[in-house]
């Protein structure tokens, strides 16, 4: 087989038709996971907490609920705060690449042929991919091969703080319900159960989005979630034998 056959279109150096959005909405799931996993064992910690204290159901209600906003407004503001300073970092490095461009097209075709032959190729093979995916999108190309960006990919902080608060709030819906309906005596019973279980399948979720082990990464946030729990029903125990609720 000839080398010329050997020499990638346009499109080499760039993923196949929907992979970057594939990539970007499994990102954004794992988050979603991990947003649901903190709203479930954040409130619940608190209203196991308060109900091993008292049995009054208005008073659990408020502190649950107050866990729930103020968990939802933490989180969305923890992303933007996140998202917003890569974003930035990411236009800056968008808007210097194109500059470079501009002002010295030559000097940046050199650089992008140095880096596929970095990547193996021949010095003739690399200066012609160079080229062609030059003339197909020349920032795209040096963004990609360069610094690892897809300007398409830039995520706004706005979308993320808001995806992190509805998260966070569905999975505290759950230890809300949990807490609530059943009798006073099954509360915090039910609760346990019901907290662990949800934590088991967000583990499990979240080790298949993100490739990590099946078993391992669920038990550990089962554990945790339950060491949690443990934790703030003995505060709470230790609060309503002292009658300070």
């Amino acid at each position: 087989m000839s080398e010329n056959n050997l020499v990638p279109g346009p499109h080499a150096d760039e993923p196949h038709a929907g992979t970057e959005g594939l990539a970007q909405r499994l990102n954004w799931l794992r988050a979603g996971v991990l947003g649901a996993n903190d709203g479930i064992v954040s409130v619940a910690a608190v209203v196991v907490g308060v109900a091993a204290a008292t049995t009054h159901t208005g008073a659990i209600l408020t502190a649950g609920m107050a866990a729930l906003v103020g968990g939802a407004v933490s989180m969305a503001l923890g992303e933007y705060v996140s998202v917003s300073s890569q974003s930035d970092s990411e236009k800056a490095l968008i808007a210097k690449e194109k500059r470079e461009l501009e002002e010295d097209p030559e000097a940046e075709l050199a650089e992008l042929t140095s880096l596929y032959e970095a990547r193996g190729m021949s010095a003739e093979t690399a200066r012609q991919v160079a080229i062609e995916v030059t003339e197909h999108d020349a920032l795209k190309a040096h963004l990609s091969v360069e610094l690892g960006i897809h300007p398409e990919d830039v995520v706004n902080p706005w979308h993320a703080a808001l995806a992190s608060a509805v998260s966070f709030t569905v999975g505290a819906v759950l230890p809300m319900l949990a807490i609530l309906l059943p009798p006073v005596a099954w509360r915090i019973p039910t609760t346990f159960v019901a907290v662990l279980v949800a934590l088991g399948i967000t583990g499990w979720t979240g080790a298949w989005l993100g490739g990590g082990p099946r078993l391992r990464a669920p038990l550990r946030v089962v554990v945790g979630g339950a060491l949690a729990l443990a934790a703030t029903y003995l505060v709470g125990q230790a609060f309503g034998a002292t009658g300070l609720v």
